[in-house]
C-alpha cells in the first residue's frame, strides 16, 4: 500500500437490506462491498474494472461520501470522510473532487443553460472569482466554444453534452476527478475525443479514478488498475502488470472474455 495516498480506504463494507420474499419475513442482507482496502496515489490514474454487480459504483459512492459504509473508513488527503455529516461540513471534500456520470443526457438539467450548469459547483462551494470568466475558460478547455454558455443541453450532441458534464466536474479545480462509466454511452469517435481530454487532465497532474467495463480504455488511460469481484478487490497493481501478467484466475477470465475480431 502507498505510504501517503491521496485517497485511503480501509476495511470498507456495505450491506443493504434485501426485499422481503414473504410478508412479515425477516429481510436478508445483501453485501455489496466486503472488506475493501484501496489506496489512490496523487497524480496517478486508477481504473476500476469488473463485471456488473461487482461493487464498483458502490465503492465510488463511499469514496465520495455519497453513501455511508456499514464498516470501514475513507480518508481523502488525510481527512476522514463522514457521509453522515452535513452538506456544509463536506464542502472540503466537494472542493477536492469532481464527478462525471455515465449518461450525459440524464446528468444535465434541461431547464438550465450550459453556463449555469457549469458554474453550479462554483456557486454551491462558494468559490471566489469571476464565475463567468471561469465558465468560458473551462468550456474552451474541453473543446467547446465559450459562446455555448448561453445554450441549453438539448441543443448539443451526446459527446458535446459529456464535454459539458466534464466542464462542470472540473470548473472548481478539483484535485480528484472520478468517472463512473463516463465513456460507455458515447460512440467510438466521441469516446476517443473524451479519452484525450481525460488523458490531458491526467498529464496536468489531476488524480483520476475511472470505473469502466472497457478494459481498452483503462489500458490506455490508467497507471494502476483494481479488479473487483463480488464486492472485493481481487487484484490491484500497475496496469501493465495486471493486464499483461495477471495473477488471479478471475482477472485472466475477465481478460479472456474481451472479444477479438479475427484477421482474414
Amino acid at each position: 500500500m502507498t505510504e501517503n495516498p491521496l485517497i485511503r480506504a480501509r476495511g470498507l463494507r456495505r450491506e443493504y437490506l434485501a426485499a422481503r420474499k414473504e410478508p412479515f419475513a425477516r429481510r436478508a442482507r445483501t453485501v455489496a462491498l466486503d472488506d475493501v482496502d484501496l489506496d489512490v496515489t496523487a497524480g496517478r490514474a486508477l481504473g476500476i474494472i469488473g463485471e456488473s454487480g461487482s461493487g464498483k459504483s458502490t465503492l465510488i459512492r463511499l469514496l465520495l461520501g455519497l453513501d455511508r459504509p456499514t464498516a470501514g473508513t475513507v480518508h481523502v488527503d488525510g481527512r476522514p470522510v463522514d457521509a453522515a455529516a452535513s452538506a456544509r461540513a463536506l464542502h472540503w471534500l466537494r472542493r477536492e473532487t469532481g464527478l462525471v456520470f455515465q449518461d450525459p443526457y440524464a446528468s444535465l438539467d434541461p431547464r438550465q443553460s450550459v453556463g449555469r450548469i457549469v458554474s453550479e459547483p462554483l456557486r454551491a462551494l462558494d468559490i471566489d472569482g469571476d464565475h463567468r470568466a471561469r465558465v468560458a475558460e473551462v468550456l474552451a478547455q474541453v473543446g467547446l466554444d465559450p459562446a455555448a454558455a448561453s445554450r441549453y443541453p438539448h441543443e448539443f450532441s451526446g459527446g458535446q453534452r459529456q464535454r459539458v458534464a466534464l466542464a462542470r466536474a472540473i470548473a472548481h479545480r478539483p484535485r480528484i476527478l472520478i468517472g463512473d462509466e463516463p465513456l460507455s454511452a458515447l460512440d467510438v469517435t466521441v469516446r476517443a475525443q473524451i479519452l484525450d481530454l481525460l488523458r490531458g487532465l491526467s498529464r496536468d497532474g489531476m488524480t483520476l479514478v475511472l470505473v469502466s467495463h472497457d478494459i481498452g480504455v483503462v489500458q490506455n488511460l490508467c497507471d494502476d488498475v483494481a479488479v473487483m469481484k463480488d464486492g472485493r478487490i481481487v487484484e490491484h497493481g500497475p496496469t501493465s502488470r495486471v493486464l499483461h501478467h495477471p495473477e488471479q484466475d478471475y482477472t485472466k477470465r475477465l481478460l479472456a472474455a474481451i472479444p477479438v475480431i479475427p484477421r482474414r
